[in-house]
Parts: structure tokens; sequence; C-alpha cells
């Protein structure tokens, strides 16, 4: 290696430059916001709400669509800004949307159970909707673990499902391309849980870091090139600020998470019971899209269609977007290409 002073002291220089420039672009910055489309609280049991979305013009369809999101990071990421939001664009779209809130539980849930979410909170607000509006039926849409509970339910409760769309959801736990599953069934779930109660957010962060340790250094270089531009800088922030908001998981709810889905995979299998019923994905006969990421080094994708052979729906649609697991909510072609067509598909079936 040949050493070159010289190169090394420019690359120096114009180092401290863009490290000078950043800092005066940051003073300019006093708040970064996300999660921005209007919206208003309608239902709320305990620490979980259920939002809507407002709308300036009639939706084009009257049945309306409930969104969940996974326990394990907020909801904000699917309205990340303006013109990197899921959900302003399904709204835009014509869809009547609501959103799940699971808040932010502590020790005092450490006790909640998965039927306390699947069939307390969830069938709640499903049921308000339900009133509210008139109909027999939702649409129902998931995304990643909201995804798992989404079809579970839909399982369960098939009467009260007019559609079922899932976003990269994990269903086989078997996939041995995946390291999530491989740790799970060597994590001391019981251990754990009977320690501390509810699991911190920071904790379960740390596990999907370690599946690309790099990334966490090569974002920092990479932000290097933004630090002059104030735009992409806030889209930086705005992702760190989400990413760095991390709600605990319920300690029974999680126990059976890991146990029954991550270690034993009981679902796919058919052995899967929640409130000592036994959820057979043959009951799920809505029409259902599954969305998943070609390039999702988190959820794989043999894992999320491996679920299509189990349905009982004959209306069912495979839908490969390309990128990662982050880019389904948050990407520009997310924006002009899924959100318009997962709108048109779920109007189509009113």
């Amino acid at each position: 290696m040949n050493w070159n002073p010289t190169g090394m002291m420019e690359e120096l220089i114009a180092t401290s430059h863009k490290l000078s420039k950043g800092y005066e672009t940051l003073q300019k910055i006093e708040k970064v916001e996300i999660a921005t489309t209007p919206k208003e609280l309608v239902w709320q049991c305990d620490k979980v709400k259920m939002y809507h979305y407002l709308r300036d013009t009639p939706a084009k369809s009257t049945i309306p669509v409930l969104v969940s999101f996974a326990m394990l990071n907020r909801h904000d990421v699917l309205d990340l800004q303006p013109d990197r939001s899921l959900m302003r664009k399904l709204v835009e779209e014509g869809l009547d949307v609501y959103i799940m809130d699971w808040g932010y539980p502590n020790k005092s849930d450490r006790y909640l159970t998965m039927e306390d979410y699947i069939d307390g909170y969830m069938n709640d607000a499903v049921d308000f909707l339900r009133k509210k509006h008139g109909v027999q039926k939702i649409h129902k849409q998931g995304i990643c673990q909201g995804g798992t509970f989404s079809m579970i339910y839909a399982a369960l409760y098939p009467e009260k499902i007019q559609s079922l769309t899932t976003y990269v959801a994990p269903f086989d736990f078997s996939n041995g391309g995946c390291m999530l599953y491989k740790w799970a069934k060597y994590i001391d779930v019981d251990t754990m849980v009977d320690s501390v109660g509810t699991i911190p957010g920071e904790q379960i962060d740390s596990a999907f870091g370690m599946l690309k340790p790099s990334m966490n250094i090569s974002k920092y270089f990479g932000v290097l090139d933004a630090l002059e531009d104030e735009d992409k800088l806030l889209n930086f922030l705005r992702m760190e600020k989400w990413k760095g908001d991390l709600p605990a998981i319920a300690g029974e709810m999680y126990r059976k998470y890991i146990k029954d889905l991550f270690r034993d995979n009981k679902l796919i299998t058919g052995d899967f019971e929640l409130g000592g019923r036994k959820v057979d994905l043959k009951n799920m006969t809505a029409p259902y899209l599954n969305v998943y990421a070609t390039d999702d080094n988190i959820i794989p994708n043999p894992s999320t269609l491996a679920v299509m052979s189990k349905l009982g729906s004959t209306d069912t649609r495979e839908y490969p977007f390309p990128g990662g697991h982050i880019g389904v909510f948050v990407g520009g072609k997310s924006q002009k290409e899924l959100a318009p067509a997962v709108a048109k598909w779920t109007i189509e079936r009113c």
C-alpha cells in the first residue's frame, strides 16, 4: 500500500468542510416532524388507539380499511413525510383509512397476551368500524408482524373481513435463510419474560441490527454527502427519529410469539391456537393480496409466500416489490406504483 500524505490531508480537509457545512445546515433545522398526514383519534382502549386519516373528498369505497403495523416499531414510518407516506397515498387513491396505534407498553402491561391484542383490541376496533360505517365486513391491512396478526384474525373472524392485504409479513418461521428465526430457537424466553416483564424495545432493535451490522456504520458515511443538503439531511433525520422510537413489548404476548411462532412454527403447520381455538388458515376465505420485498433481508420471501397454499381463499395474488423491507413503506416506487395498485385491488373487492 502506498502512503499518500497529500491525498490524506486533502481528504481530511474535505471531510472537515462537509462537517462544518453540516453544522450550519443542522442549525437551520428547528424540528424534525414525522407522521404529519392529518388524522383524528376515534377509538381508544387502555393504551391502544385507533386513528382515522382525514379526507377532503369522499372515498371511492364505502368499506373502511384498518391498517395494523408491527408492535416492534411505531407505525409512523408509514407516514414518514408527505412525499414518502404510504398512508397518505392510500388516502389520495380513494381509500378510507384507519390505523391502529399499539401505544407504549410498560411494566403494568407485562401480562397482556396475544389474545388480548387480537381477540381484544383488534377485534374491538374492527367492531367499532363495522358499527360506525354500518357494514358487516371491513378491509384489513397488516405490515410485518401486524400482517401475521391480521392473518390470524382473518382466519378466526372471516365473517368480518372483506379483503386482506399483508406487506412483508412472516408466516413460515422454519426458513433457514433468516438469522432471526435461527436465533429465536435458542432464546430462553421464559427466563427473559419472568425476569423483566416487558421486553425493552432496544433489545429487539439490537437483534435486527445484527442482521446487517455494516449498515449502522455505512449509513453514517453516507450521510456525510447529505450534510450540505437540508432536504436530504431531513430525510435521514426523520428515519433516525422513527428508528429510535422503540416501544417495549408486553411480556406474555412476546412469550407466545417466540415460542409458538418463531420456535415451533405452529401457524404454518396448523397447530397454532389462540384463546383455546385452533387457527385454521383454510378459514381465511377473503380475497388476499400478499406484498413481499424481493430483496428483503429481514423476512425471507419463502417465509411470506408459504402461506399462499394454506389458505381457503380462491382470490389470491402475490405482489413482488423490488427492493428491501423498509422500501415497501418509504421508497419512491412504493408511492408511485405499490400504493395505487393496492388501492385499486382493494376498491375492486368492495
